[in-house]
């Protein structure tokens, strides 16, 4: 009965997270969103003429990108984002602390600061790698603490629920579960999503999956941007996935911090 109870909760957040994925999310300008880094580096407001990230752009789209925590599905013609003055001062960006000497003694640690939509994978306490986050927005907060990650599940998708305007089971894919709720039991999840550059969910955490936007909603063509499948292959490393939802004993750690930016 607990696992029908979880299951349907999950069903209902899943189904909420789609709502936040509307069309309200394409024209809203991301020079209005501000995270502490914005003020260690300069950059313009700029009206992109394309939604074509690489004629944006340049070369440095997937830079700016990240810098605005926005995924190509949300770059529009018309739409206003932050673009640097100095290319080179983006190029490897992160907000995240290069080491995390609280967790130096672990082999695995994630680190999600809601502050700057950002999470960081640590490895012994240095940053191995880190990627823009979709937190929750408000009324729907992810919740702040510390976690672990107990359940994986790399094609997640609602039982109960589908995709806006459409019939498809909503994805959430390269799932990692970190919390449930007991008193409402609602579960809380780290997988792929839109990432709309401003807080969007309904309490999980999204990361970047073109593979899922192109397969639902057949835009990018050529997924490239991978962040929660990294995520995922980084979590699992050596241990046997059968890809189905299974539970845990080696998730690593997972501190969420910071307030959301409004």
């Amino acid at each position: 009965m607990k696992t029908l109870i979880v299951a349907l909760a999950v069903g209902i957040v899943t189904a909420l997270a789609s709502s936040a994925q509307a069309g309200s999310d394409f024209s809203r300008s991301m020079c209005d969103i501000h995270y502490p880094s914005d003020d260690g580096i300069e950059w313009k407001c700029v009206k992109v003429k394309t939604g074509n990230a690489k004629q944006a752009f340049g070369p440095d789209w997937e830079e700016v990108l990240r810098f605005n925590r926005l995924d190509r599905r949300h770059l529009i013609a018309g739409k206003r984002v932050k673009v640097p003055v100095r290319a080179e001062e983006i190029r490897n960006f992160t907000p995240l602390p290069e080491s995390y000497p609280e967790a130096s003694g672990e082999e695995k640690f994630i680190l999600l600061d809601q502050s700057e939509s950002f999470l960081g994978a640590y490895e012994y306490g240095k940053l191995v790698f880190s990627m823009p986050a979709a937190v929750g927005m408000p009324g729907h907060a992810t919740p702040n603490g510390e976690f672990r990650i107990d359940a994986v599940d790399r094609d997640h998708e609602s039982d109960t629920y589908t995709m806006e305007g459409t019939d498809d089971t909503y994805p959430m894919h390269y799932g990692m579960r970190f919390l449930i709720d007991k008193f409402y039991w609602i579960s809380y999840w780290i997988h792929g999503r839109d990432v709309p550059g401003h807080p969007a969910s309904h309490g999980c955490v999204g990361l970047y999956d073109e593979e899922m936007q192109a397969q639902y909603y057949k835009s990018p063509r050529a997924p490239v941007l991978t962040d929660a499948k990294r995520l995922y292959e980084w979590v699992i490393g050596d241990h046997p996935d059968s890809g189905d939802f299974h539970k845990i004993d080696y998730g690593p750690r997972l501190v969420v911090i910071g307030e959301p930016p409004q």
